[in-house]
């Protein structure tokens, strides 16, 4: 789960971590009364969406006053911000952050993550500060330094040496820049977080070192014990069927293709999107119903593909281990005939009741191709919608 820059920092602060005066507004007129508790003569104006490259898009703005502030504000509050992040679509901005104008001397890139690829957590630090750290890894990844360290009380004085070895540090400077790091390290086993990013961290000309913009994100299968996390939560940041999907426990993430597809396991899921873009079409969705799927999940499941007006045909790809194929079927026809399915459906069953699921199926009545395997059924989708 996502959280907003300005969430990102109330959790910062709450850790002792450095960051700048600010404040959120969701309407233009909260600003007059929540401006006076800012003291700099310069502020800093940004749009709140899930997305990096808001800079470039228009999304943050620099201001010398209230009323260039008002204006700003005015024109940015309802505005679609396109970046190369949010797609063509772009997102309405519906907050505000507001924080006061900081004096940059230098610039750094920090965060945390954990890596699942070594289990450790890992930090990554950089002198190339407020760029797209992709960018930076993809044409100088000299000037990156990642640091594994095991999963412990708190960092190490040795691992937080090398973490911040890039930065040259000295002084109180660095001794900030420590508690920092330990900081982060507390808040990404203490709430469940996936990722912490800090995109700049700066040293302000007044020798301040500041978190200036953060973003984090959380691990979705522990929030049900994070509840002051999850209050965080904005459904408007959101493709409104995942929204759907997750009220079902379903694992959905929309995409721009033509075919849906319905299948048990996310390694299953992603071999059959990989078999459809082999056939020349493209996937309209990753959708994972689980393993013990009852019958109203795989009803919800179906009716949630076919509310994408984009496709054009569903691929149904089951291997029944804990999941009954007699089960689904009982589910996508209950499914299609509350629809009135209007597009070729092939479904692919194997595994723990098969037979009956199939035969099911065939006396539904409902067009419905059955194929062997799962090369036979993407074949079959992809020419029933040409």
């Amino acid at each position: 789960m996502n959280i907003h820059e300005y969430q990102a920092k109330e959790i910062l602060k709450e850790f002792g971590a450095p960051v700048s005066n600010g404040f959120a507004v969701t309407s233009i007129e909260e600003i007059k009364d929540k401006i006076p508790s800012l003291k700099s003569k310069n502020f800093v104006l940004k749009a709140q969406i899930h997305a990096g490259g808001r800079g470039k898009a228009g999304g943050v703005k620099l201001v010398k006053n209230i009323q260039e502030l008002d204006l700003e504000a005015k024109q940015m509050m309802g505005k679609k911000l396109i970046t190369h992040q949010t797609g063509p679509k772009g997102k309405i901005v519906k907050t505000l952050y507001i924080e006061e104008a900081s004096e940059i001397e230098k610039e750094f890139y920090l965060s945390c993550l954990v890596d699942r690829e070594s289990s450790k957590i890992a930090f990554i630090s950089s002198t190339e500060g407020g760029m797209d750290i992709e960018k930076v890894a993809s044409e100088t990844p000299n000037k990156i330094v990642t640091t594994k360290i095991d999963l412990n009380e708190k960092v190490s004085q040795n691992d937080i040496d090398k973490i911040l070895h890039p930065f040259s540090l000295d002084g109180e400077i660095k001794r900030n820049a420590e508690k920092l790091i330990q900081s982060l390290y507390k808040i990404l086993i203490n709430k469940d977080a996936n990722l912490i990013e800090i995109n700049p961290l700066v040293i302000t000309k007044d020798k301040k070192l500041t978190c200036l913009d953060a973003k984090m994100n959380f691990d979705d299968n522990s929030i049900f014990r994070r509840p002051e996390i999850l209050k965080m939560r904005d459904l408007n940041e959101e493709e409104p069927a995942e929204i759907e999907a997750s009220k079902f426990d379903l694992a959905y993430i929309k995409l721009d293709g033509s075919i849906g597809c319905m299948v048990n396991g996310a390694g299953l899921a992603m071999a059959t999107m990989d078999i459809i873009k082999l056939y020349g079409e493209e996937p309209a969705n990753f959708l994972d119903v689980g393993g013990g799927a009852s019958k109203e999940k795989v009803t919800a499941a179906f009716k949630l593909i076919l509310a994408d007006k984009n496709v054009k045909g569903i691929l149904i790809n089951i291997f029944g281990g804990i999941m009954r194929c007699d089960v689904l079927a009982q589910g996508v026809i209950e499914a299609a005939k509350q629809v009135n399915l209007s597009v070729p459906l092939v479904v692919r069953l194997a595994g723990t009741n098969f037979k009956e699921g199939k035969e099911i199926l065939e006396k539904s009545n409902l067009q419905i191709l059955s194929a062997s395997d799962l090369n036979d059924a993407a074949k079959k989708i992809v020419e029933s919608i040409k």
